[in-house]
């Protein structure tokens, strides 16, 4: 006999006053779903349909790009003004249409694009991307003029004033993952010495500036969110007392909520795998939480002491039991999924209803850290676009690793006509 969750099911009122129907917020997976303009394609809205009557009470997009040159994967959404609006607020209907929230996460890739999609990324500072056993896949990135930093914090406003007027309900700033704002915060990327380098004040002034530039473009009743790393768990690199002086610089900004994750490309703790680098005593602490289901609900528990906003932890959550006990606790108040998302589109209304108690994904496990993380996004990837095209997710319709192979083929394919497009104009 199965038992519906309660804790789950209850709503949640964000700071703008506005009420998610639930605590459960599917989290970020990049879709690569465009149409030939990088507006939403038919088969992304497909998918938040499908993902629209999933019960959950936050819908959270794959990254949408603030800028055209600078995308994380060639088949991105960009929005950089409203040439595609139709397409914009047809997608957040879709999402909207079962009483979700629709959210849309911002970002700018950084240094951590592939080589495919530019040969010229820029970066806090010219450190390259370096993942053993995938050389050359990132080129060395050109760092910013302080002209380009003030520039790429108008385009987050930009982008975050189109999407309030396709009716999306809020916007999350994606300050984690090794993307720019993380590169940013962390002394491993960030060599700079001028203002936005040094002291974490420095570093976290782009963060902080991006939030106010948002804020300042938007009304008082649409969302602003960040999501942020607890550590990089890269040697020198951002470590969680860097995150508690960010997230008490963050709580004077009202945010609504903030997303608690960690890792990069070059260190994926967000997909439960050990980078090369990590640090033996954080190896040893991620161990010991992952072994408590989300990986990062240990940092979160010690945020709560001094976050004024919501808590939304992703990563690591496989038991209807867990993520009850977590709300119990008040470690958080949204729990976030993204893969249990792309092999069950229906997974908030199972867990809510009880008809699923433990969620058990297809195990992935390459040689090395970096390249099973890829391997677990291009399968997720994968689930989408079969979501997408009316068909059941089938974990198992190819290996892990031919699955990768596929996905990078295709992906160089969309490459050639990213640049086709982009030189378009």
């Amino acid at each position: 006999m199965t038992q519906s969750s309660t804790l789950l099911a209850e709503p949640l009122t964000l700071q703008n006053g506005s009420v998610l129907k639930n605590r459960i917020g599917k989290a970020a997976m990049e879709e690569s779903l465009c149409d030939e303009n990088h507006g939403p394609s038919v088969q992304l809205i497909s998918l938040y349909q499908k993902w629209g009557q999933s019960g959950a009470g936050m819908l959270l997009t794959g990254n949408v790009m603030i800028d055209r040159t600078a995308l994380t994967g060639p088949s991105n959404v960009v929005v950089e003004n409203d040439s595609n609006m139709a397409g914009l607020k047809t997608w957040a209907a879709a999402g909207k249409a079962g009483g979700a929230q629709m959210w849309a996460q911002i970002n700018h890739p950084g240094r951590q694009v592939f080589a495919m999609v530019t040969q010229e990324p820029v970066a806090p500072s010219a450190v390259a991307v370096e993942i053993k056993g995938a050389k050359d896949m990132f080129a060395t990135p050109r760092a910013l003029t302080e002209d380009e930093i003030s520039d790429i914090i108008k385009r987050f406003a930009a982008t975050a004033s189109v999407m309030e007027t396709a009716g999306f309900d809020g916007i999350q700033l994606h300050g984690a993952h090794g993307y720019l704002i993380s590169q940013f915060l962390s002394p491993h990327s960030n060599r700079r010495t001028d203002q936005w380098g040094g002291s974490i004040e420095n570093r976290a002034r782009l963060l902080i500036q991006a939030v106010r530039a948002v804020r300042a473009s938007v009304g008082k009743d649409f969302g602003v969110a960040v999501k942020l790393n607890s550590a990089d768990f890269q040697k020198g690199g951002f470590t969680e007392d860097d995150a508690e002086q960010v997230i008490k610089m963050l709580n004077a900004e009202k945010l609504d909520y903030l997303e608690i994750s960690g890792g990069t490309y070059e260190a994926p703790a967000m997909t439960g795998a050990a980078g090369d680098e990590i640090p033996t005593d954080l190896e040893k602490k991620r161990a010991s939480t992952i072994a408590r289901e989300a990986y990062f609900l240990d940092f979160a528990k010690k945020a709560r002491a001094y976050a004024k906003m919501p808590l939304m932890v992703t990563g690591g959550f496989r038991s209807l039991s867990g993520m009850e006990a977590a709300l119990k606790d008040g470690a958080l108040d949204i729990v976030g999924m993204a893969k249990p998302f792309s092999e069950n589109p229906n997974i908030a209304n199972d867990l809510l209803s009880g008809a699923v108690t433990r969620i058990d994904l297809k195990k992935i496990k390459l040689p090395i850290a970096a390249l099973t993380s890829m391997a677990e996004m291009a399968w997720a990837k994968t689930q989408m676009h079969r979501i997408a095209a009316q068909k059941r997710p089938n974990p198992y319709i190819l290996g892990p690793f031919f699955n990768l192979v596929s996905t990078q083929i295709a992906q160089r394919k969309a490459a050639k006509k990213y640049r086709a497009w982009l030189e378009t104009g």
